[in-house]
């Protein structure tokens, strides 16, 4: 018998064990707090982890996104690429660089953005796609690839560092995709950068944090790189704080004024344990999708398939759409859904329709298939401290309401 008691179901909260709570006791009672050893680690844990060479730790994907075009040397009448239907700081980031932001539609019936208008997109002036690899699943990369090298001819190099790629250089905003593959490759190691969230939300959190890593197939030397970061990312400094400590080494450079993103020791710590048990959490994921997926895609429900036999997503977000529902009744769903107890959410709203994309010039009757993308879809809760009675309570109210509405 299903349990009808009303329950409390969060939309995602963050899996947090003791040995998290430890560690980070640890780090503040070792006296080092800020970027340090733990940090080191961290990144150092990551790259083996994702099968690169290198990473650096930051304290946002949104930082790595926005210091990798930096050092990329991208800026003022350059263009960008990304998807419509993404998060603001897919976007954001190229607006802060002073490039211009070009937009793509997404695919019919598909989160992606359609390749073929990516194809169109791409100018003499571009010089960075960024794909968003939403809800944890890999986008197409041969594709992308496919159309970049087609398009070799149109690209112009600013720079030493972007001659090195001679065409349009793939950034991917990989924030939900942390653990994810597709044709035998993580997620990290086929981009040419990849940018990964570890904000509250994610599979794998250090409260707010991010990471950045890279594939090391293109000449470029590693060790160069990740010093070009930690430049970025602690004020253009020639010395972090560690290296500053070693006896009589006090005075430092600074190279040019840059940002303060660096990630501390104490987010590091909650990282270091996260990863360690970031298999089980893939997996619970894997199991409680699948549950869903049994339960509705036989009523006619419509989901974001994460598994195949090329292609394993990281399980972030549930997307989920209701054929033949207006924005109106998919809103009144989500209500009456937060009134049963089962918090749930929309993945995105297309980045036309708020108010700083609309003064930038963009129009939502531009991208119609993002705009059906969004008007029916409802993400459900998945997090790894659902239990499977859980699951079922968010299921059966999710039937229950649409035989109400």
């Amino acid at each position: 018998m299903i349990d009808t008691e009303l329950r409390n179901i969060p939309f995602s909260p963050p899996d947090v064990t003791d040995a998290e709570i430890e560690e980070v006791i640890k780090a503040m009672k070792s006296g080092w707090i800020t970027t340090g050893p733990r940090t080191k680690e961290f990144e150092k844990r990551i790259a083996e982890y994702v099968g690169v060479n290198r990473a650096v730790c930051l304290n946002s994907a949104t930082a790595a996104m926005e210091l990798t075009l930096r050092i990329l040397g991208i800026g003022p009448g350059d263009e960008v690429i990304t998807s419509a239907y993404t998060y603001t700081a897919s976007a954001s980031i190229i607006d802060h660089v002073g490039a211009k932001i070009v937009l793509v539609d997404t695919a019919p019936d598909s989160y992606e953005m359609d390749y073929s208008q990516l194809a169109d997109a791409i100018t003499e002036k571009t010089k960075a796609i960024i794909p968003v690899d939403i809800a944890g699943k890999m986008c197409n990369y041969d594709t992308i690839y496919e159309i970049v090298e087609g398009k070799k001819n149109l690209f112009k190099p600013n720079n030493e560092l972007q001659g090195l790629f001679n065409r349009v250089i793939v950034m991917t905003d990989a924030a939900h995709a942390f653990g994810a593959n597709r044709n035998g490759m993580k997620c990290g190691q086929v981009a040419d950068f990849t940018c990964f969230s570890f904000h509250a939300v994610k599979n794998l959190t250090t409260a707010e944090g991010g990471a950045v890593v890279w594939r090391g197939n293109w000449g470029l030397d590693d060790e160069w790189l990740y010093k070009q970061f930690m430049l970025y990312s602690l004020h253009g400094q020639s010395k972090d704080a560690l290296a500053k400590t070693q006896k009589g080494a006090w005075e430092y450079d600074i190279i040019y004024p840059a940002y303060k993103c660096n990630m501390t020791d104490i987010m590091a710590g909650f990282g270091l344990i996260q990863l360690n048990r970031y298999e089980f959490l893939l997996n619970r994921r894997k199991e409680i999708i699948e549950m869903y997926d049994r339960a509705l895609l036989p009523l006619g429900f419509q989901s974001l398939q994460h598994y195949g036999e090329d292609f394993t997503s990281s399980g972030h977000l549930y997307l989920m759409r209701i054929p033949e529902i207006s924005e109106e009744k998919r809103n009144e769903i989500i209500i009456k859904m937060a009134e049963a107890g089962v918090a749930c959410n929309v993945h995105y709203k297309p980045l036309p329709m708020f108010t700083a994309y609309k003064n930038l010039g963009f129009d939502i009757h531009d991208f119609p298939n993002a705009y059906k993308q969004y008007v029916n879809e409802v993400t459900l809760p998945l997090h790894t401290l659902l239990s499977d009675e859980d699951v079922e309570y968010v299921i059966e109210s999710l039937k229950r309401i649409m035989k109400e509405v």
